[in-house]
C-alpha cells in the first residue's frame, strides 16, 4: 500500500477483498462493454503464523537454488496434476480473459486473519453485495490459520481469488507478515533478498504451502486466478535474482499456466524496481486515490509485453488506517466512489483496499516509521480502515451504498441484497478485582540469564513483554542516579525495590523509556542500605512491516547504563500472554485470575474502591453471565478511565488498549468469543487502573479518546 504524509512516504502491502498474510485473491469481473457480467474475487495474503523457530518439514527436496533463475527452461515437476477440465484464465489484447470471456476484476481485500472463522461466511456475503468478485486469503494452518478452509468458503461463495503468498505480505501486519523468530537467526538474515540462507527458508516455507494451494488453482478446478510476487517489492529493493528465483519457486510448485504477477506505485522509478520485464510476470500498479489513474496505467504497459497490460489498481485505498496519537483516518464516500468510477468506466479492473479491514487481535498490529527508525508508530487494535465494510461487518455507511452504486452500474448481474447490520448489545458495568502484581508472580514464569540484556527474540518470546531485572548496590547510586538504556524497543516501564525500606520493598515506579523520545530517567534516592532491583518491563507494541526499517527486533537492544556504567547480570521473565493460535495449555495469569475470582473473599471485595500507591502492572479480573444463547452479540469493552494494557476474554486476547493516547477508546468483542453462563475478563493495567476497577460493555464503537496530537495523516 502506498502512503503519502506531511512528515513521511512509505507504503503498504496491497490486500485484496479476502484476507492479508500470505496470500490475496484478486476482485474480478467479466470485461467487453462497459456493463460486463463478473464473478466475485477476494484477494488472500498469507502469513507465516508459524511455530517457535520451526519451519515445517520439506515434503520433497527442492533443487538447488541455481535451477529456480530465470534462465532455468525445462519443465517443471509438479506435485498436483495440471489441468482437469478447460478451465482457464488469462491475459491477451490488454484484457483479462475467463474461460474465453473478457474480463474485470473488481475486487476488495478483507484479511481472514483479521475476522474470526465464524464471521467468514458473514463478511464474504457483505463482500459479495457489495459487487466484488475476487478476495484476499495465512503457517499455521488451524483456526483463524486455516487457509484452506478459508479458499473453500471463497469458492462457496462464488469468489474467484488472487493469491499473495509473499513471502512478505506488509498488510500492516507484524513484520509485514515474516515470523518473527527469523530475527534471532545469526548471522542476520537480509530479508526480501537473495541472501541463500533468506531463500532456504522460503523454500521450505513454500513447499509445505504451496502444494497446499495448487489443487485451487483454477484450472484444477479451483477459485484461484493469479498469484502474487512478493509485495511493492520496487519501494524496498532492486535484487532482480531475488524477484527471479521467487518466480521460478513459484512456477516449480504451481506450473506455468497460472498467471503470476507483481504490484507496484505507479512511478518509473518503483516499477524499474519492482516488476520482471516480459510476459513471464504481469506488473500491475496501485497509486494514490486522488491520482489520475490512467495515465499511471499508460505506464503500466511500458513495463508488460505487448497486449499484455490490462488496466489493474492492484491497490484501490477505500481509506486508511491510523496510529496510537492519532486522529481516526476518515475519506469521503463520494470522492471515493468517484475515484473508482474513473477506473471502472473505461474499463479499467480495481482491488478495494480494505474492503473490510477487521482487528489486529492479539499482538499481531504492524507498525510504521517516518524519517528515521526512532519515528515509530504503531497501529491501533482496530483495523475499521474507515472501509466500506466497518470493523463489526457493518454496511449500512454512506461508503458502502456509494461503492455499491458504482460497481452496480459496470455489472451485467445484479448484484446481491445488501444484509442487515449485525446486532450488537451492552452488557453494562462489570466491577473486577485485583488478582496480582505482575512482580509478586515472578515465580511462575520462565526465566532466563544473561550477563547483558538479550533481545526478545533470541529469549524466545516473540509477542508481548519481557520483564528485564537486576541489582546494583544502594551506594553506586547515593543520589539516585540517571538511567539511560540507549535503545529500546518499544517501551520501557521502569520501577526499583528495596526490600529494606518501610513499605517492605513494594516497587516504585520512575517512568517510562520509549522508542519514540529515548529520554533518560532520574532515579529517585531510596535511603536503601542493601541492594536496590531495578526492573524494566518492555513491551513489543508491534513491529514494523513497512520500509527499510523492517528488521525490527525487540526488547533492549543495547547496554543499560546507571550515570555511565554499564549493568550486568540480567534475569529476563517472559511473560506468557497467549497470542492467536498459540493458547498455552497451563498459564499462571489465567490461573491465577480464575481462582480469585472464585475465591469467596475476593467477591467481597469487587466493589471495593481500588487506591493506587504506584504504577505498578497488575492484573484484574471480573465476570458477566449471559443468560440466554440470543443475547450473546457483538460487543465493545470500554475502557476509558484505564491506561494501557491489554485485555482477554474467556482467554481470548482481544488486543491492546491505550485510551490516554486514543484514538480507539473501546475494544471490539466479537459474538463467538463469548458463551452462555459465566464469561471471564481478564485485563493486565501497565500502570493506574479505573479507580473504580470498572470496564463498560457497550454497543458502539469509540474512537475519541486522548489527544491526537501526532497528526500524521496522508493526502488524497
Amino acid at each position: 500500500m502506498r502512503v503519502t504524509s506531511s512528515s513521511s512516504n512509505y507504503k503498504k502491502s496491497g490486500l485484496v477483498w479476502s484476507s492479508k498474510g500470505s496470500e490475496a485473491a484478486a476482485a474480478m469481473g467479466k470485461k467487453g462493454s462497459r456493463r460486463v457480467s463478473f464473478i466475485f474475487i477476494f484477494i488472500i495474503s498469507l502469513l507465516c503464523l508459524v511455530g517457535l523457530g520451526v519451519f515445517v518439514p520439506v515434503l520433497a527436496l527442492l533443487p538447488p537454488l541455481s535451477s529456480y533463475s530465470h534462465n532455468h527452461h525445462h519443465h517443471p515437476i509438479l506435485p498436483y496434476p495440471k489441468r482437469v477440465n478447460s478451465r482457464k484464465f488469462e491475459i491477451a489484447d490488454d484484457k483479462f480473459w475467463k474461460d474465453g470471456q473478457a474480463f474485470r476484476i473488481i475486487g476488495g481485500d478483507l484479511h481472514y486473519f483479521r475476522v474470526l472463522p465464524e464471521y467468514w461466511d458473514d463478511r464474504l456475503l457483505r463482500a459479495k453485495a457489495l459487487g466484488l468478485n475476487t478476495k484476499a486469503g495465512t503457517f499455521n494452518f488451524d483456526g483463524i490459520a486455516d487457509l484452506v478452509s478459508y479458499l473453500k468458503h471463497c469458492q462457496k461463495h462464488g469468489f474467484l481469488v488472487t493469491l499473495r503468498p509473499g513471502p512478505y505480505i506488509c498488510a500492516e501486519w507484524d513484520l509485514g507478515g515474516f515470523p518473527p523468530w527469523l530475527l534471532a537467526i545469526e548471522p542476520a538474515l537480509k530479508l526480501r533478498s537473495s541472501d541463500p540462507a533468506y531463500l532456504q527458508l522460503v523454500e521450505k516455507w513454500w513447499g509445505t504451502l504451496l502444494p497446499k494451494v495448487a489443487p485451487y488453482l483454477y484450472e484444477n478446478g479451483g477459485p484461484i486466478i493469479m498469484v502474487q510476487i512478493e509485495n511493492e517489492y520496487g519501494s524496498y529493493g532492486n535484487d532482480k535474482a531475488y524477484l527471479h528465483h521467487i518466480v521460478g519457486l513459484t512456477r516449480y510448485h504451481l506450473g506455468n499456466d497460472i498467471i503470476l504477477y507483481t504490484t507496484d506505485g505507479g512511478s518509473r522509478e518503483t516499477l524499474e524496481k519492482g516488476t520482471i520485464r516480459g510476459d513471464a510476470v504481469f506488473s500491475a500498479v496501485d497509486f494514490t486515490t486522488g491520482d489520475n489513474p490512467w495515465p499511471i496505467f499508460e505506464l503500466q504497459k511500458e513495463f508488460n509485453a505487448p497486449g499484455k497490460s490490462p488496466p489493474l489498481s492492484a491497490e484501490f485505498y477505500t481509506g486508511w488506517l491510523t496510529h496510537w496519537g492519532e486522529k481516526i483516518a476518515q475519506t469521503d464516500a463520494d470522492f471515493t466512489a468517484s475515484a473508482l468510477e474513473t477506473i471502472l468506466s473505461r474499463n479499467g479492473s480495481a482491488v478495494l483496499y480494505m474492503a473490510h479491514g477487521g482487528t489486529n487481535f492479539g499482538f499481531y498490529n504492524g507498525a510504521n516509521t517516518g524519517a528515521n527508525e526512532s519515528d515509530y508508530k504503531p497501529d491501533l487494535t482496530s483495523y475499521d480502515y474507515d472501509a466500506p465494510i466497518r470493523e463489526t461487518g457493518d454496511i449500512n455507511n454512506a461508503k458502502y451504498k456509494a461503492l455499491r452504486r458504482v460497481i452496480e452500474k459496470y455489472t451485467a448481474e445484479s448484484l446481491p441484497a445488501v444484509p442487515p447490520d449485525n446486532e450488537k448489545i451492552g452488557y453494562g458495568s462489570i466491577h473486577l478485582t485485583k488478582t496480582g502484581s505482575l512482580l509478586d508472580m515472578l515465580h511462575h514464569f520462565d526465566v532466563v540469564e544473561s550477563e547483558n540484556p538479550i533481545p526478545m527474540e533470541s529469549v524466545g518470546q516473540m509477542f508481548g513483554f519481557l520483564l528485564y531485572v537486576t541489582e546494583y548496590a544502594a551506594k553506586d547510586a547515593d543520589n539516585g542516579g540517571i538511567l539511560s538504556i540507549p535503545k529500546v524497543h518499544d517501551r520501557a516501564q521502569v520501577l526499583i525495590s528495596c526490600s529494606s525500606e518501610r513499605n517492605g520493598g513494594r516497587p516504585t515506579f520512575v517512568g517510562t523509556i520509549e522508542r519514540w523520545s529515548n529520554q533518560r530517567l532520574s532515579l529517585p534516592n531510596t535511603n536503601c542500605v542493601s541492594s536496590i532491583s531495578l526492573f524494566i518491563l518492555v513491551e513489543n507494541t508491534g513491529r514494523l512491516n513497512y520500509g527499510p526499517y523492517i528488521f525490527d527486533r525487540k526488547g533492549i537492544l543495547s547496554s543499560v547504563y546507571l550515570d555511565g556504567r554499564v549493568l550486568h547480570k540480567w534475569k529476563m521473565y517472559k511473560i506468557p500472554f497467549a497470542n492467536l493460535n498459540a493458547i498455552p495449555k497451563t498459564n499462571p495469569i489465567i490461573q491465577a485470575s480464575y481462582s480469585v475470582l472464585f475465591d469467596i473473599s475476593a467477591r467481597k471485595k469487587l466493589k471495593e474502591k481500588y487506591v493506587n500507591v504506584s504504577k505498578e502492572p497488575a492484573f484484574y479480573v471480573g465476570q458477566f453471565h449471559i443468560d440466554k444463547e440470543d443475547q450473546i452479540k457483538d460487543t465493545f469493552v470500554s475502557l476509558n478511565g484505564w491506561s494501557k494494557g491489554i485485555v482477554t476474554v474467556n482467554n481470548f486476547n482481544v488486543g491492546r488498549f491505550w485510551p490516554s493516547v486514543g484514538p480507539q477508546c473501546n475494544l471490539y468483542v466479537p459474538a463467538p468469543i463469548l458463551k452462555l453462563g459465566e464469561n471471564v475478563v481478564v485485563i493486565f493495567e501497565l500502570e493506574s487502573p479505573n479507580p473504580e476497577l470498572v470496564v463498560n460493555f457497550v454497543d458502539q464503537p469509540d474512537f475519541t479518546c486522548g489527544s491526537s496530537k501526532r497528526n500524521f495523516h496522508h493526502e488524497l
